[in-house]
């Protein structure tokens, strides 16, 4: 009998992993999401109170009521920061709420951008709103950078962070400091809900302020039912630089995040752009970040299960 093929017995080599990007790199990408974020929050700061021409996603009309807006701002900064890393990085990837996705090299990054998160409250004049500018490589989120219209110092600027790097608000690094005599801390949520784990809830509209605010202390929890990736690439970058902690859901249990990576749906592997679970993220230990969202057998808590 013939021997069988060396390649039938040899098992598959694993995959090689990625180099985590150096130090010098990470500060010049760090450095072009916040040029790119203050772009964002520029033209949301000159657009937000007045006229400006608004859309709703679906295609019928009685779809629309209860969709997500689309404002020409949000348009128009998308293809401004899609211009900028044009002429920068080249050969990056890009992933925008707005566009389709610009797929880069292999081994490069991945710009991860939303334009104007918290578009509902933008087109009503609310300033609660942010621009959001996530960099991610091999999956992981290695810098961002978050145009917030408040913050912990009252005024609007740009959180940011890169990996191995502080986080900074502008030019100042952010430590937070917690007051003792404050008894129920605040986190924020997809809909309002009683509080548990000493937490009063709120909810602001806008995912990427509530990353920002847990990571400069001034949240202590937040929860997201089902984002996109646009809204929590940036953020996830923030938190981690904080020493705050990520968790998601997968199958029913509670897992620390590492990477973004595309979903399995219907049998067929997906894309980031369909990336959509559960993510929590604060300070604490996990057990207690879970059980503080947890209201119970029903309703919300119905799908929040174990911590792994």
């Amino acid at each position: 009998m013939s021997a069988s093929p060396a390649t039938d017995a040899t098992p598959p080599r694993p995959a090689r992993r990625k180099r985590p990007p150096a130090r010098s790199v990470l500060v010049e990408v760090e450095r072009v999401a916040v040029e790119l974020a203050n772009l964002a929050g520029a033209e949301i700061s000159n657009a937000l109170g007045g006229m400006m021409a608004v859309r709703y996603k679906g295609d019928k009309a009685s779809e629309q009521m209860w969709r997500d807006p689309v404002s020409e701002v949000d348009s128009r900064v998308e293809q401004l920061i899609r211009a900028r890393l044009a002429e920068k990085f080249p050969r990056h990837g890009i992933i925008g709420e707005e566009f389709d996705d610009q797929q880069g090299d292999a081994d490069s990054f991945t710009w991860v951008v939303d334009p104007v998160d918290g578009t509902t409250n933008f087109v009503n004049g609310f300033p609660l709103c942010a621009a959001a500018i996530g960099v991610v490589h091999a999956g992981k989120p290695v810098a961002g950078a978050v145009w917030c219209g408040a913050s912990h110092a009252l005024r609007p600027g740009v959180y940011h962070a890169s990996q191995g790097g502080k986080l900074r608000f502008g030019n100042d690094e952010v430590t937070p400091r917690v007051n003792p005599a404050v008894q129920r801390r605040l986190a924020g949520v997809p809909r309002p809900i009683p509080g548990r784990g000493g937490w009063e809830t709120r909810k602001t509209g806008s995912a990427a302020l509530e990353c920002a605010f847990v990571a400069a202390g001034v949240l202590r929890a937040a929860r997201f039912e089902q984002p996109n990736i646009w809204d929590i690439a940036a953020g996830l970058a923030l938190v981690t630089a904080a020493g705050c902690r990520a968790l998601m859901q997968v199958d029913g249990e509670w897992v620390p995040f590492e990477t973004f990576e595309p979903p399995y749906i219907e049998g067929r592997r997906g894309v980031l752009r369909e990336w959509h679970p559960p993510i929590i993220i604060g300070r604490g230990s996990a057990r207690d970040l879970v059980a503080g969202f947890n209201m119970g057998e029903t309703g919300e808590g119905a799908r929040i299960h174990r911590v792994k």
